[in-house]
C-alpha cells in the first residue's frame, strides 16, 4: 500500500523517476550551459543572457533595416514607374 501511494505521488517507481530526473537535469544543464549560464553565478549569468539577447535583437533590426533599404532602392522606383505607365489616361 505504501509503495502504491509513493508511485502515485511520484508518477512512477521511485528509481525510474530518479533516473528520469537525472537525465532531464543533465539535458537542461547542457542547454543552459550553451546559453552561457553558470550554476555558481546564476544571477549574473541570467543578466548576461538577457543582455546578449537584447543586443542580438537590435542587431537583427539593423540587419533587416539594411536589407529593406537595399530592396527599396529598386522596388519603390519600379513601383512608381509601373503605376505611372498603368495610370488611366484622361479623356
Amino acid at each position: 500500500m505504501a509503495n502504491d501511494t509513493t508511485s502515485r505521488i511520484l508518477g512512477g517507481s521511485p528509481l525510474a523517476v530518479l533516473g528520469r530526473l537525472i537525465l532531464v537535469s543533465i539535458l537542461v544543464g547542457v542547454i543552459l550551459s550553451a546559453l552561457g549560464l553558470d550554476p555558481f553565478d546564476i544571477v549574473r549569468s541570467i543578466e548576461r543572457l538577457i543582455r546578449s539577447v537584447w543586443e542580438m535583437g537590435f542587431d537583427a533590426f539593423r540587419w533587416l533595416w539594411r536589407y529593406f533599404l537595399l530592396g527599396a532602392v529598386i522596388v519603390v522606383p519600379l513601383w512608381i514607374i509601373i503605376r505611372l505607365v498603368n495610370a488611366p489616361r484622361g479623356r
